[in-house]
């Protein structure tokens, strides 16, 4: 008991004392991020909720990432902790961290993720007290908000009155401008009609963006740069917007040339407390959607950062907000900015901000919604150090990243620590789903500075190694080493501007990467001939071995001494590797007809080429027609037999991994066949079309 009594002592002292702003004092500036985390750890075991509504059990209406993390803090706290999972996720890793789980239906996010009804009746069943919405799905649905007041359970997130003005864009822009927050030109009218849309985007001028009046994530959004294409645009913003938010009411703003994306994270409570914890830069994007992100933002001031937070706040304040929101803007070259939107939930990127404040920003939204005021005043909130968190996504860069689905065959990390977060609801093994979004994981890095996070984001980066499906890993390399990018000279066309150096085609492997891959494959399959050939990316490589050990490798005109032996590490096979005396060390996976290399300049695909007589792929009917990018739904079709098209018309839409793809013809020609219809599923490189070139086109090409 007396030791008890101390321990209470002891965290009523540190509350009384604010000792969460000790450690810049007492450590070494490394170490800050650890020691603020074990402080505020101490002092949140001695919070009990004041309001009787306390919670010991929560349902996360959400999945993989987002539940994992969710469900890390609920453990922490000792709150019991609910999944819900469909068909397609019965044996996913978030079910597994779950104390219960619950089917509630098929793969698609209709029956399951997003049916309320199910989610509510699990809620009951379980008998948790709230519900946590994670982000997408449910988590800025008014109704769901409305729904889970009127059934008793408590709502994770702000007031339904909060999602549906800040929901819905033009409502939201109406009440940021009395509230004295900037807002950007634009049409936010009920009248939806194409020619009211055209005329206000003519007489805002192009470029200007559509966006949907519902939703975020780039979901509904197009630029058009010119009234030729204002017509194409609003028709396809409005298919995505009606798929993603069930509503394709759309509006019309100006855009604002190579801006930056700037976003403030900000916390309200039910006692009229509101509080901002800085800004994140998130303006390097691909499809209008997030890949990298940033805390605090580059280059920004102290007072252009305290308006931004004082606005965020205004905004917040403005429709009574409470729990976990972010404002977002756009910011011109000059650094002034305008309110952009307001997302009513948990951000994708949330971790940055955790890393430079030392605060758990799921533990803050479990006590509020409890009834519990904030837990830091403005002045308590410090920002210390720079961080960086990397999206890893299933995609393929060089096909305008086109998102994949397969199996993780291969999956390592690098080590977790204080300063290096590994977020993620998938394991080794695991399928990345077609059903849902691609994103595997995210990286999430912290140092005292921009430059230090900087390397240490990339470091890691080489130390997150996949097999089995495309990923961004090299393009996220390429990226954090861009000279423009370690410069903070960011923006949302800073991909397309920079295109060629970061999207570089592939290049061949050098001799030396092919000798190690030769060695690898050598030593894993024991081939100990004295002489032989091997093929490898339609290089012959010729190996001879010598009797001390090593091989003699002649590639075209010169000749490799190469030296070295296998190990294990961690479950991993490693290559020890000498090729003419230059030594270097590579994770080894050689997988059907693949060789992977993975070290700490990146990662290299060797192919060994399958003999023609072994290949079961044909093209035989598709008469060089397009194939289905990856497994999804048709959507719409274009086009029907005897229709003849000139190259780039629009053939038909898929929606897949939640995005919409338009198929285009790749020649003039005539349709001979069209082989699916509007709501048909289409699987991955499976011909959409029978396609009949024109007789020119065929000539050039023999």
């Amino acid at each position: 008991m007396a030791a008890a009594s101390a321990v209470s002592v002891l965290l009523v002292a540190a509350e009384r004392n604010r000792w969460h702003r000790l450690p810049s004092l007492l450590l070494p500036p490394r170490f800050p991020g650890l020691f603020r985390t074990w402080v505020w750890r101490q002092r949140t075991m001695k919070y009990t909720t004041t309001t009787g509504r306390n919670i010991t059990k929560v349902l996360i209406a959400n999945r993989g990432e987002i539940a994992c993390r969710v469900m890390r803090t609920a453990r922490k706290l000792g709150v019991q902790s609910v999944a819900v999972y469909s068909e397609a996720d019965r044996n996913s890793m978030h079910v597994d961290m779950a104390d219960e789980a619950y089917s509630i239906g098929p793969a698609p996010s209709q029956q399951s993720y997003l049916s309320m009804e199910k989610i509510i009746q699990v809620a009951k069943t379980s008998a948790a007290q709230a519900i946590h919405p994670g982000y997408g799905f449910l988590s800025e649905n008014m109704e769901f908000a409305e729904l889970c007041k009127q059934e008793g359970i408590i709502f994770i997130g702000p007031p339904p009155s909060a999602i549906r003005d800040m929901g819905i864009k033009s409502t939201s822009k109406s009440i940021m401008a009395a509230a004295g927050v900037p807002v950007v030109e634009g049409y936010h009218g009920e009248d939806q009609s194409d020619q009211c849309l055209k005329e206000h985007a003519g007489r805002i001028g192009y470029p200007v963006m559509i966006k949907a009046v519902r939703g975020g994530g780039g979901k509904g959004m197009r630029i058009v740069r010119s009234e030729q294409e204002f017509q194409e645009q609003l028709e396809s913003a409005r298919r995505e917007a009606k798929k993603s938010f069930n509503d394709d009411a759309v509006l019309i703003e100006k855009f604002v040339d190579t801006p930056r994306h700037v976003e403030v994270q900000v916390f309200g409570d039910h006692h009229g407390n509101a509080v901002y914890l800085f800004e994140r830069d998130c303006s390097v994007q691909r499809r209008h959607q997030k890949i990298i992100e940033e805390a605090p933002a580059p280059g920004i001031k102290p007072e252009v950062r305290k308006k931004l937070g004082e606005a965020a706040v205004r905004a917040a304040k403005a429709v009574n907000y409470v729990g976990a929101g972010t404002v977002e803007f756009i910011m011109d070259s000059k650094h002034n900015f305008y309110f952009m939107e307001m997302n009513t939930r948990l951000q994708v990127e949330h971790p940055v901000t955790e890393m430079i404040t030392g605060t758990d920003l799921v533990e803050w939204q479990l006590r509020i919604a409890a009834g519990e005021k904030i837990p830091l005043s403005q002045e308590e909130i410090t920002l210390q150090g720079h961080a960086f968190e990397a999206r890893i996504y299933a995609e393929d860069p060089s096909n305008n990243f086109m998102p994949g689905a397969g199996p993780l065959v291969h999956l390592s990390t690098p080590q977790a620590d204080p300063s290096t977060r590994i977020e993620t609801g998938v394991r080794q093994g695991d399928e990345v789903s077609v059903h849902y979004d691609p994103m595997i994981a995210k990286l999430v890095v912290w140092a005292t500075d921009r430059q230090a996070a900087l390397t240490k984001l990339r470091y890691s980066l080489r130390q997150y190694n996949i097999v089995g499906l495309h990923t961004n890993i090299d393009f996220l390399l390429n990226l954090s080493g861009h000279p423009e990018f370690e410069a903070g000279n960011v923006h949302t066309d800073f991909i397309p501007q920079h295109h060629k150096e970061l999207l570089l085609s592939r290049k061949a492997a050098a001799k030396e990467s092919l000798c190690q891959a030769a060695l690898g494959l050598i030593l894993k399959e024991k081939a100990m001939t004295d002489a032989f050939t091997l093929q490898a990316h339609d290089v012959a490589i010729a190996v001879t071995y010598n009797h001390d050990g090593s091989y003699s490798m002649q590639i075209e005109d010169k000749t490799f001494q190469v030296l070295g032996d296998l190990y294990s590490e961690e479950d991993c096979t490693y290559l020890k590797c000498s090729v003419n005396g230059v030594a270097s060390k590579a994770k080894l996976i050689i997988l059907e007809n693949t060789i992977y290399l993975f070290s700490k300049e990146g990662s290299i695909e060797i192919d060994i080429p399958v003999p023609k007589y072994l290949s079961s792929v044909s093209s035989e009917g598709t008469q060089g027609g397009p194939l289905a990018p990856m497994t999804g739904t048709i959507e719409k079709v274009f086009v029907k037999a005897g229709d003849k098209v000139k190259a780039g018309d629009s053939l038909m839409v898929m929606i897949a991994m939640k995005m919409e793809h338009t198929i285009k013809a790749p020649k003039d020609g005539t349709i001979k066949k069209v082989f699916y219809r509007e709501g048909a599923q289409a699987n991955r490189h499976t011909p959409l079309v029978e396609f009949e070139e024109e007789e020119s086109d065929k000539r050039e090409s023999e």
